[in-house]
């Protein structure tokens, strides 16, 4: 009759995971903003940096790109070295988010990476 019960202890150690997961994210944050992670295009030619909440950090670019006739081109350069890199910070981020949700689809993280950026 009263065999149900047993659930109460799952779901009340549920719950207290789920009460912790703001507390662990607060700190997934500050590792990954304390993270560099680099982004490169043109063979190395252009490289960025960006910490984890994707803020560009650092750029590097080789003088012999930097040709005012090829603008463009290093224009091009500059935004997929940055976009690269901060591909690999919002992956990081992604990857530390499953390890504390257990690989759970939690409602409301899933702009986790906004909170991440700003």
């Amino acid at each position: 009759m009263f065999g149900g019960l047993g659930n109460l202890g799952n779901m009340a150690s549920l719950l207290k995971q789920a009460q912790e997961i703001p507390k662990k994210l607060k700190e997934m944050q500050e590792r990954l903003a304390g993270m560099s992670f680099e982004g490169e295009a043109g063979a190395g030619a252009v490289v960025a940096t960006v910490n984890g909440k994707s803020d560009l950090v650092k750029l590097q670019i080789r003088p012999e790109v930097i040709k005012p006739e090829d603008r463009e081109m290093l224009e091009d350069l500059v935004v997929a070295a940055v976009n690269a890199a901060a591909g690999k910070a919002k992956q990081a981020a992604q990857e530390e988010t499953a390890k504390i949700t257990g690989g759970m689809n939690l409602p409301g993280l899933e702009g986790l990476q906004g909170l991440l950026g700003k």
